[in-house]
C-alpha cells in the first residue's frame, strides 16, 4: 500500500472528482491529509453528484468546470502536485449514439488537460483513467498489456487516443504521465440509475427495488475490482517513478460468469431473482465476450494487487445503497 506520508500536505486535483471513482479517491486522499481540489461539470449522464462527497465536503474544494476549457484548466492545474485525470464519457452505447460528444469528452478534453499542464505546470504527476474496452474482443485470456488494441465501439477508440496523448506528452515533453486500464469496478457511489456506467449498478438498483435482474447471455466471463482497490492503484501509480510513461492493467477478483455474479448479488442481498434475456442487437454488436485481465505488470512494478473479494465488495456496495439509494435515482 502507498505510504501514508506520500500525499500529506500535497496539492491534488481530480478531474471527474464528483463521480464514482473520483469521489472515492478524494475520500482516501483526505484521509492521507492531502489538499484536494475536485473538478467536475456535473453533466447528468456522467454520474457526478455532490452527495458523493457529503461526508468530506468541508475538507475538499470543488470547482464546477469543464475540462475542455483550457483556460480554466490552466488556472486550476497551476501549483498542483498531482492530477488524477478521471474526467470522460464512459457509456459505450452513448458513444455509438453520439460519437461526436464522445470525441469531445475523451479526446479534445484530454488534450486540453495536457496542454494546460504543459503550459503552466509541466512537473505535475498525471495518472489517466483508461479502460479494458481498448482491447475489444480478446484473442487470448487473460489479457495483458501486449494484447492488440482493437476496440469494438467509439468509446474504446477514443480511450486509446486519450492514453496515447498522455504517453506522447511524456515522450516529447518529459511530462510525468501514466495510464491505468480499469476492468469492471464496483462499490459505493457508482451509478445505479441506469446502465450507462456499468450494468452492475443497474442490477443493484433492480434488486433493491424488488425487480428481477436481467442477465443477457450469462456465461460471459468477467473480473471485478472493488473501488478501494482501484483507488489504491491510482495512488501507487501517482506516487511511484516506476509508473511514469507506462500503461498498466488493473484487474480484479475473477473470472466469474455473469450468471454467477447474479447469484452472488442475490445472496448478499438476501433475496431477489434473475431472468435470462437475449442480448439486444445494439448491445450484441459491441459486446466483447469473455474478458479478464493479467495484472502481473502492475503487481511486479508497483506492488499492487486486489485485496477485496467480489462477494465482500458486493455486500459493501449493497449495504451502501440500502441506506442511500434515494440519492442516486
Amino acid at each position: 500500500m502507498v505510504a501514508d506520508s506520500v500525499f500529506r500536505d500535497r496539492r491534488v486535483i481530480i478531474t471527474g472528482g464528483l463521480g464514482f471513482i473520483g469521489s472515492n479517491l478524494a475520500k482516501r486522499l483526505v484521509e492521507l491529509d492531502a489538499e484536494v481540489l475536485l473538478v467536475d461539470n456535473l453533466i447528468p449522464e456522467q454520474g457526478g453528484r455532490l452527495f458523493n462527497i457529503s461526508d468530506i465536503k468541508d475538507r475538499v474544494k470543488v470547482k464546477l468546470s469543464d475540462v475542455r476549457d483550457e483556460q480554466s484548466m490552466r488556472q486550476l492545474a497551476r501549483g498542483q502536485d498531482y492530477l488524477f485525470n478521471l474526467a470522460g464519457q464512459t457509456s459505450h452505447m452513448d458513444s455509438m449514439r453520439d460519437p461526436h460528444l464522445d470525441l469531445e469528452m475523451n479526446c479534445r478534453a484530454q488534450l486540453s488537460v495536457l496542454e494546460a499542464c504543459r503550459e503552466d505546470n509541466p512537473d505535475i504527476r498525471i495518472v489517466f483513467a483508461s479502460t479494458r474496452q481498448v482491447y475489444g474482443r480478446p484473442d487470448s485470456l487473460p489479457v495483458d498489456e501486449r494484447h492488440p488494441l482493437c476496440p469494438v465501439d467509439v468509446n474504446g477508440i477514443n480511450k486509446v487516443a486519450g492514453e496515447s496523448y498522455h504517453l506522447l506528452y511524456h515522450r516529447v515533453y518529459g511530462m510525468r504521465t501514466c495510464a491505468l486500464r480499469l476492468t469492471n469496478s464496483l462499490g459505493p457511489r457508482m451509478r445505479v440509475k441506469d446502465g450507462r456506467q456499468t450494468f452492475l449498478g443497474l442490477w443493484i438498483r433492480r434488486i433493491l427495488e424488488g425487480k428481477p435482474i436481467e442477465v443477457w447471455g450469462g456465461e460471459q466471463l468477467r473480473d471485478f475490482t472493488y473501488v478501494d482497490d482501484v483507488v489504491e492503484a491510482f495512488l501507487l501509480a501517482g506516487a511511484s517513478d516506476d509508473a511514469i510513461g507506462h500503461i498498466f492493467n488493473v484487474g480484479g477478483d475473477g473470472p466469474f460468469s455473469l450468471r454467477r455474479l447474479a447469484e452472488l448479488l442475490i445472496e448478499v442481498s438476501n433475496g431477489g431473482e434473475y431472468v435470462y434475456r437475449a442480448h439486444p442487437p445494439e448491445h450484441k454488436r459491441i459486446d466483447v465476450g469473455d474478458y479478464f485481465a493479467d495484472f502481473s505488470l502492475i503487481r511486479s512494478t508497483l506492488g499492487w494487487k486486489p485485496r477485496v473479494p467480489l462477494q465482500e465488495g458486493l455486500a459493501r456496495t449493497v449495504s451502501f445503497y440500502q441506506k442511500h439509494l434515494e440519492h442516486y435515482l
